[in-house]
C-alpha cells in the first residue's frame, strides 16, 4: 500500500516501550525527532502523542521538554505504586482509546511500540475504522503477533544510527 502526501496521520508513541528497548539492546536513547519524521513521511500530521509515565526521576522534566520540542504532545500519568512496593506504569489502554477516538479523522494510525497487546487494536482499526495501521519499533523486541497485523513496519534495528543516540558512558 502506497503512502500519499494527502493522507492524514496520527502518531501514538509508547515512550516507555521504546526507551527501555533502546537501553537494553543498544545502551542508547531514542531520537524521537527522527521517529516522528519517519512516522509522518511527508504526510499531513494531525496529532502526535507521546505517552509517558512520571516517576519523579532526576532529569525527567528535561526529557519531557525535549519530546515537546520535537513536536510531540505529552500525555502523562504518575507511576502506580502498590502496597508491596511494586510499581507499574503503562499506557496500553489509554493509547488504544485515544487511537479509536481520533480514527474517524485520520487515514493512517502509526503505533510506535513493539507491544503485542496492541494487536486487537490494529484489527479493530482495520475492520471498524478503515484505517491503515503502520508500526515503528525495534524489530528485536517487537511481538510477532503485532507484526502480522500491521500494514507496514519500520524496523529501527535496520538503521540504528538514524534512530538511536549512543550513551556517552
Amino acid at each position: 500500500m502506497a503512502n500519499y502526501n494527502n493522507q492524514r496521520v496520527g502518531v501514538f508513541i509508547d515512550v516507555q516501550n521504546l526507551y527501555h528497548s533502546a537501553r537494553a539492546i543498544y545502551n542508547g536513547s531514542v531520537n524521537f525527532a527522527r521517529v516522528l519524521e519517519t512516522a509522518t513521511a511527508n504526510r499531513q500530521l494531525i496529532r502526535a502523542l507521546a505517552y509517558v509515565i512520571k516517576s519523579e526521576a532526576p532529569k525527567e522534566q528535561g526529557f519531557f521538554d525535549a519530546l515537546t520540542k520535537t513536536g510531540l504532545e505529552i500525555v502523562s500519568k504518575d507511576i502506580q505504586v502498590f502496597g508491596d512496593g511494586s510499581k507499574k506504569g503503562d499506557w496500553d489502554v489509554g493509547i488504544a482509546v485515544d487511537a479509536i477516538k481520533i480514527a474517524d479523522r485520520i487515514d493512517v494510525v502509526v503505533l510506535v511500540t513493539g507491544d503485542g497487546d496492541f494487536s486487537p487494536l490494529v484489527r479493530y482499526l482495520h475492520e471498524n475504522k478503515g484505517c491503515r495501521v503502520e508500526g515503528i519499533s525495534f524489530g528485536k523486541s517487537t511481538s510477532a503477533k503485532l507484526l502480522e497485523e500491521l500494514d507496514q513496519h519500520t524496523d529501527m534495528d535496520q538503521n540504528v544510527s538514524h534512530f538511536v543516540f549512543k550513551s556517552r558512558t
